[in-house]
């Protein structure tokens, strides 16, 4: 049975635990203090092992973490938490980052929703390319970093309006040489939000676009306010997601077909990269018409409107000049 950390634990002398941030299928996060440096808080992620592994193969995963967990980081982008240190005690690894704080978009699309509201399309347009440039980073190192759990449930606003892809639960450092790798860090992803070819990784059919599907299945979600239908289930029923604009008609349809085109099944029906996505509804965005405000009128303006109606504005004097009769006549 897993302990959970309790407030007061310290982890290496140094991270001193506050209290539990949340509990997902690959691990705990937890507050902490960092005790080395003075009002830092950090995030901890603790990794529980597979109970009563070998030694070789303890050792094979825990080499594996190290390798996955140091290029991690040296990543370095305003759309991810700096992962600042990482080690292992026992059977559970960790990872400590920085501490993101913020709603996550799961939260505010839910709260928007309970007032049978959408969010707008346009602030959904902002989210998805600074979560777009974010991927592309990932994606452009060497090797390709996938994230592997896009949800909105994974994604936070802070309060200056940036966006942060906050867990690292799944990330893992593609190597198409050896599609097989699995550690203690990587899942097949959450159900709604993963593709297909997440659950086969073994195959080596795992690539930039898988994020893609999961970045398109987030979009669904925020646009919709309704979690999308699991890739699974529409393989077997097809008709089980709802077209978006049914969902809300409010979208533009370029919009919503950018993003049924990043939730196609099959990893070649979709664009070839979150880049060329990212293009594609830039260009859509541009497509669509900005409200213009009417101009006030001019005196000109004015004065031309009243010559053009000059017998509108005629019975409208009469009917004045009447109520004034009709008002102080004796």
């Amino acid at each position: 049975m897993t302990t959970n950390l309790q407030p007061g634990d310290i982890l290496r002398e140094r991270y001193q635990i506050i209290g539990l941030l949340g509990v997902g299928g690959m691990g705990t996060v937890y507050l902490a203090d960092d005790n080395r440096l003075d009002g830092r808080q950090c995030a901890v992620k603790e990794i529980q092992l597979q109970p009563n592994l070998s030694d070789a193969v303890l050792q094979s995963v825990r080499s594996q973490f190290k390798k996955e967990a140091s290029i991690l980081a040296r990543l370095d982008h305003p759309g991810l938490p700096k992962v600042s240190d990482f080690f292992s005690i026992d059977e559970r690894d960790y990872l400590v980052m920085d501490f993101v704080p913020g709603q996550n978009l799961l939260e505010i699309t839910t709260a928007t929703h309970r007032e049978n509201c959408f969010l707008d399309e346009r602030t959904v347009l902002d989210w998805l390319n600074q979560l777009c440039d974010t991927l592309i980073y990932l994606h452009s190192r060497q090797p390709a970093v996938l994230h592997r759990d896009i949800k909105p449930a994974n994604i936070k606003l802070t309060p200056d309006g940036r966006l942060k892809l906050v867990d690292f639960g799944l990330v893992k450092p593609l190597d198409p040489s050896d599609p097989s790798t699995l550690t203690g860090l990587q899942g097949a992803g959450s159900l709604p939000y993963a593709p297909l070819e997440q659950y086969v990784d073994h195959l080596g059919h795992t690539d930039a676009r898988s994020d893609l599907y999961a970045l398109g299945a987030t979009a669904y979600h925020l646009f919709t306010g309704e979690v999308p239908a699991s890739a699974q289930e529409r393989f077997i029923v097809p008709e089980a997601l709802r077209p978006l604009r049914e969902v809300n008609p409010a979208v533009s349809p370029d919009v919503a077909q950018a993003v049924l085109m990043a939730m196609a099944p099959h990893p070649k029906d979709r664009p070839a990269s979150v880049l060329v996505w990212k293009q594609m509804l830039n260009s859509f965005a541009l497509t669509q018409p900005m409200p213009v405000a009417d101009p006030p009128a001019s005196s000109e303006s004015l004065a031309a409107s009243i010559r053009d109606n000059w017998w509108l504005a005629g019975v409208a004097l009469a009917l004045f000049v009447a109520a004034l009769m009709i008002t102080f006549s004796p």
